[in-house]
């Protein structure tokens, strides 16, 4: 990457942290709350009545898929967010007069998402701590995975914004899409545990097999296959990416 193209990236990476960054109340606090408000309510009030789940108290079960939701919807969030604004604001014509390549708008935009992916990651998981002392079993796959998750919804988001006509396309998505299938992936209960026929629609439901993966890193319970879901993940990351460039190259919802 040149000088000037690292710039542009640095620059578009530096405007996404501090456009987050500057009002953390309302980007950062509310996914702590919620997930307090979850661990209090499911892991101390219902998680006794449950019992253990493959040798793990409940809420131990639990918090994997509690630090993985607030990751994928403030991922996600971020990047609709910044550009759908910037389009409705005609501030991202700038960007697209300038020389600088497709590819490095979507990265500066994406990263942006993996940024405030991590910290409201780290933020969740500090309030865990002060319920549980849960396991890390392998470090390197809880940041492996939270990076891939954190890239591929920034991604999803951005291609969101590109479709979106309303502020209202954007909540459609998170309402109807993204807080179902989170549900139905097994946060809050063991897919083994569903009968057959739901077993065999969260055959398709990516975000099973990122649950499943953050699970595994931290409590070392393999429900699917490591290799597998990597693998559904990276190539999702890839489909999208390619996506949203065509989109970007094509403008799509921006030039016209």
């Amino acid at each position: 990457m040149s000088n000037g193209l690292l710039i542009a990236y640095q620059t578009i990476v530096r405007k996404e942290f501090v456009r987050f960054a500057r009002i953390w109340i309302q980007t950062i606090l509310p996914s702590v709350i919620t997930i307090f408000l979850y661990i209090t309510i499911f892991g101390n009030f219902i998680g006794d009545r449950i019992g253990n789940i493959e040798s793990f108290n409940y809420i131990d079960y639990i918090i994997p898929g509690l630090i993985i939701m607030p990751i994928i919807s403030n991922s996600y969030m971020n990047v609709v967010g910044s550009f759908y604004s910037s389009r409705f604001q005609k501030s991202h014509e700038e960007l697209l007069v300038s020389p600088v390549p497709d590819y490095i708008i979507l990265l500066g935009y994406v990263t942006g998402g993996v940024m405030r992916a991590f910290v409201v990651g780290f933020s969740v998981y500090l309030v865990t701590t002060l319920f549980t002392e849960i396991p890390i079993t392998n470090i390197p796959l809880v940041i492996l995975v939270t990076f891939l998750t954190a890239f591929l919804f920034s991604i999803a988001g951005f291609i969101n914004a590109i479709y979106a006509k309303s502020f209202d396309d954007i909540n459609i998505v998170t309402t109807f899409i993204l807080t179902p299938l989170t549900y139905l992936g097994g946060t809050f209960y063991s897919i083994d545990a569903l009968p057959q026929v739901w077993q065999d629609i969260s055959i398709f439901n990516p975000i099973a097999y990122i649950i499943s993966t953050y699970r595994l890193a931290f409590l070392g319970i393999e429900e699917t296959n490591l290799f597998l879901s990597l693998s559904i993940i990276i190539i999702l990351i890839v489909f999208l990416f390619s996506l949203a460039l065509m989109l970007l190259s094509r403008g799509t919802g921006i030039k016209n």
